[in-house]
């Protein structure tokens, strides 16, 4: 797991290379733990079959999947995964005497001890737990000597696109982040029996294509103008193609061997991409099933491309990590950085710093981009052998102390993300960046890395993140960047809606949006008919106001997802405040309280499945029953439905352009392509204007 930060001065412009291909490959990975002294014999993973649906904004994921005990005695199934980006489990059912069970939501500590009061009492139970920002852990007991046992984990998550391009991760690569754990239990990946990965995807704009990188026994069907289908499995892919559907053949996916076994140590991506030249737009979803009461919504705002580009040279400062978690990471690290050194022009300027459980500069001040400057010191780069822990806070520091306030200047930071020596608080972070009159653009490489500081950092200085998989495009992905970083941005953005009552808005601070980027908001509304919108900001100091006029819905039973959506968004709001100022009482409150009442698990909550007369002697309600119930009855409706168009400005237009697009798609060599565009494009700080 690698993090790529990118840091712009007030007067700063920055050519982006190079960062992309900074990927090492992971060891750790999804699966069943054992602990690692060998005192428990290990478990298999029968079966996985995973189920997609992106539809009207937002994803739903379905794990099925299936425990085997080959054992002569009773043993307990422990399942760990990286959390999904920002996504929110909403489901856990296992099926007890051949029938499924459905899990409700309490506190944590509450949960566990119930847990194991029920292990030890040798009753069927399942629990499922979030270890921070880094993994969800699912546990089972017992697994019968000899037999199976079948659980079901459903998350949620927002699917936005950006610059015309959807993305879905399954995330399956552990970020080795977590030390202790990684010492105690040893994880087996591998799946023993059937493995099937399938998408169903459903769009109100066209989409032209589907891709999944590296997986050439994929198969993608496209349906529809809007609609595609996608098949992995641990069989050979092929066969017919569904009746009623076109052939794949708009689907750009490289063809590649089969592999003879699963093993869940790679993350999937699919990429759509959307139809060009579509306009900018609003869409609008909402869940309102009684027409008195109050609904819930989510705004989906696709701007038009109307940021203009902007150009100029810049110093380069690169802050390198060279921890100990580094290792086997480092030697990709320093080969990126040698070669964006040697695309340097020869006005340019750099400086290297490097950062274990201290920090030091390597190049002692600026150094001109020579080829004999270059030439050494990326020779001095190649002998470092990383050790010792990681002082992120001090190798920031040191490389915002570098600045030249009347300098085009750029940092790049290169970390694993892990701060676990010398300041590691959050609103610390914060008070540094704020220091210095900077953006900051965020690259979160692989899964259980700290996004919480991460993007927490970049949204207090202006900028956007990025989150990338070692099975991502790297090279689309950083193109994607690119278009952001080479154009002006949308500051200060605010968000007024009128004629309709909302409240309860997440996030509560938009901040700023770059090209492509889409605005989600989620809220809860009263009443119903026509609402003025108005979302305004600043572009390189100049007031702009988007105007339009559409209508909310008095009542709608389509989406009840989205009440775990924004109770998610709540949540996090909640968190970030607690990150910044401590933990309080009542904030913490607050966001178990919202947990509980919409079934989430959170660091503060867990879901536990009980046999059912234990869930009664326990005295716990069957509140989350009955949601799920909800949201599978709308599922279903759902899926029998092609898709439909949610937008709802095409009368009054909140724009007159068409939203950003990438125009084609290839197989272009990545250095290739990163050496090219490192030094095409750069990019102006911009301050909004008081």
């Amino acid at each position: 797991m690698l993090t790529f930060k990118i840091f712009f001065t007030r007067q700063g412009h920055f050519l982006v290379l190079l960062i992309g291909l900074l990927i090492a490959n992971l060891a750790q990975a999804a699966g069943l733990l054992t602990p690692s002294d060998g005192s428990l014999p290990p478990l298999n993973l029968k079966s996985q079959q995973v189920t997609v649906v992106i539809e009207d904004g937002y994803a739903v994921t379905t794990v099925d999947q299936v425990f085997h005990n080959p054992h002569s005695r009773d043993l307990e199934a422990i399942y760990s995964f990286p959390v999904p980006e920002h996504g929110a489990v909403g489901e856990f059912t296992m099926w007890i005497d051949g029938k499924p069970v459905t899990g409700e939501v309490l506190e944590k500590q509450e949960a566990r001890r119930i847990y194991e009061d029920e292990k030890k009492a040798g009753r069927d139970a399942g629990l499922t737990e979030k270890d921070s920002y880094k993994t969800f852990d699912i546990s089972v007991a017992p697994v019968r000597a000899g037999a199976e046992t079948r659980t079901r984990l459903v998350y949620y998550q927002t699917a936005t696109v950006d610059t015309g391009i959807g993305r879905y991760v399954y995330p399956l690569e552990e970020g080795g982040v977590d030390e202790q754990k990684l010492a105690f239990w040893t994880a087996n990946p591998k799946v023993s029996g059937s493995f099937s990965f399938d998408v169903h995807l459903k769009s109100g704009y066209p989409v032209d294509a589907v891709r999944l990188p590296n997986q050439g026994q994929a198969q993608v069907t496209q349906v529809g103008p809007g609609e595609w289908k996608v098949h992995l499995g641990s069989q050979k892919a092929g066969g017919p193609v569904a009746e009623g559907s076109k052939a794949p053949a708009a689907s750009f996916n490289p063809q590649q061997p089969a592999e003879s076994a699963i093993t869940l140590d790679k993350d999937i991506v699919v990429y759509w991409r959307h139809q060009d030249g579509l306009p900018g737009s609003v869409d609008l979803v909402t869940y309102k099933p009684d027409a008195g009461k109050r609904g819930t919504f989510m705004l989906t705002v696709t701007p038009g491309d109307d940021l203009k580009p902007i150009t100029e040279g810049s110093d380069w400062i690169f802050v390198l990590d060279i921890s100990g978690s580094m290792q086997g990471k480092y030697a990709t690290l320093a080969d990126g950085v040698q070669r964006a050194l040697g695309k340097l022009r020869a006005n340019d300027r750099f400086r290297i710093i490097l950062f274990n459980e201290r920090s030091r500069e390597l190049t002692q001040g600026y150094v001109a981009a020579t080829p004999e400057a270059v030439q050494q010191y990326s020779a001095e780069l190649a002998r470092i052998q990383p050790n010792n822990g990681t002082n992120l806070y001090a190798g920031l520091e040191l490389g915002l102390d570098a600045l030249e306030a009347d300098r085009t200047s750029a940092i790049v930071l290169v970390t694993d993300g892990v701060a676990n020596v010398g300041e590691t608080a959050q609103r610390k972070f914060i008070e540094l960046i704020k220091r210095k009159d900077t953006r900051l653009f965020t690259f979160i490489m692989g899964n259980s890395a700290n996004r919480p500081l991460l993007e927490t950092m970049t949204r207090a200085s202006g900028g956007f993140a990025v989150s990338i998989s070692s099975s991502d495009d790297i090279v689309g992905q950083l193109l994607t960047a690119v278009s952001k970083v080479g154009h002006t941005a949308l500051h200060g953005v605010e968000v007024k809606i009128n004629g309709v009552k909302t409240a309860d808005i997440v996030p509560k601070e938009i901040g700023s949006l770059y090209r492509g980027q889409q605005l989600v908001l989620l809220g809860h509304y009263w009443g119903d008919g026509p609402a003025k919108v108005e979302l305004s900001g600043r572009i390189s100091g100049e007031a702009k106001t988007y105007r339009s006029q559409f209508d909310f819905p008095a009542k709608t039973q389509a989406h009840p997802e989205l009440e775990r959506l924004w109770a998610y968004g709540a949540i996090r709001d909640l968190q970030e405040e607690m990150e910044d100022f401590g933990e309080k009482a009542d904030l913490k409150r607050a966001a178990t309280d919202l947990a509980l009442e919409y079934g989430l698990v959170t660091e503060y909550t867990s879901m536990i499945v009980l046999r059912e007369e234990q869930f009664a002697a326990h005295n716990i309600q069957r509140s989350n029953q009955a949601r799920v119930a909800v949201e599978q009855a709308a599922q279903q409706q759902r899926s029998a439905s092609a898709p439909v168009s949610r937008r709802v400005d095409s009368q009054q237009p909140m724009y007159s352009s068409s939203r950003a697009s990438h125009s084609g798609s290839g197989a272009i060599d990545g250095w290739t392509v990163l050496l090219l565009i490192g030094l095409l494009l750069a990019a102006r700080r911009q301050r909004p204007a008081a």
